[in-house]
């Protein structure tokens, strides 16, 4: 797989930078952990009411899908930077691991066809 800029070290970065002008620290692991089990929640609200069969409550019809992931992200970020945890590093390894276990599931799979 090829090598990318480190676009998620920027954002690392970013977070890190922001926290510590604005934000005065981090908040701890496990409130941060709740923190991104709502956001998830409010990004399947999202989804579950515009892609799928339940109606749309009029409160949340401006809410911005791209918003509530940038949301997600955010902690994801937060929780990476206090963990010690190179998210870079840790996608590459990912994607590597996926693209050889996967190179021919689902080109192979009959139910994407």
């Amino acid at each position: 797989m090829k090598e990318v800029t480190a676009p998620l070290a920027v954002l690392q970065e970013e977070v890190d930078g922001w926290i510590k002008s604005v934000g005065v620290r981090y908040f701890d692991p496990l409130t941060n952990m709740a923190m991104l089990a709502e956001e998830v929640g409010e990004v399947a609200r999202i989804i579950a009411r515009r892609h799928g069969e339940q109606s749309e409550k009029e409160s949340d019809k401006n809410k911005v899908l791209g918003e509530e992931l940038a949301d997600v992200l955010f902690v994801v970020l937060c929780l990476a930077n206090q963990t010690n945890t190179d998210l870079q590093a840790a996608w590459q390894l990912r994607m590597d691991k996926k693209t050889k276990r996967d190179a021919d599931r689902h080109t192979n799979n009959p139910k994407l066809k």
